[in-house]
């Protein structure tokens, strides 16, 4: 028995290695920009996420600093916070952040500063300072809340 084997033509041209190789080079470029793409949106949505943290932080600061009494009638001060200069906080807290993440619980430290702004009518302005690092760059950052506190009535 014979047996006959007829080899196929291929009409046409067939990719060179060159264009294969350019190919596969743009399509490593391509990849490379996405996947930065998406680290640095990732970055950024964790900076944010523990950024919000340390403002509702200071927040709270503020919100404890203006539970504190501050009676004028009383016959002395009446204010348990007592007002210093910018330099020396009143109150300093030191917790961790609340973010949902994987490894060491991220430090924060809250110092709540009280000074006098108006003697009439008394003023005084509380200041929270939330001082905290972000892991990913080891960079130390800073949330501020502001807000004016006024005697009991």
């Amino acid at each position: 028995m014979r047996v006959c084997i007829k080899t196929a033509r291929i009409k046409g041209k067939a990719f060179t290695l060159v264009e294969v190789l350019m190919a596969f080079t743009l399509m490593v470029v391509v990849l490379t920009g996405v996947f930065y793409a998406y680290a640095q949106a990732n970055r950024l949505a964790q900076f944010s996420a523990m950024s919000l943290a340390a403002q509702s932080a200071a927040s709270q600061g503020l919100e404890y600093a203006r539970s504190a009494q501050w009676d004028m009638e009383a016959p002395t001060n009446g204010d348990q916070l007592p007002a210093t200069n910018r330099t020396t906080p009143v109150l300093t807290d030191t917790n961790t952040l609340d973010v949902p993440q994987t490894g060491n619980f991220i430090t924060i430290t809250n110092y709540v500063y009280e000074t006098t702004n108006e003697d009439n009518p008394p003023l005084r302005e509380l200041r929270s300072v939330v001082v905290w690092t972000f892991p990913v760059t080891r960079k130390v950052f800073t949330n501020v809340a502001v807000t004016l506190r006024a005697p009991d009535e």
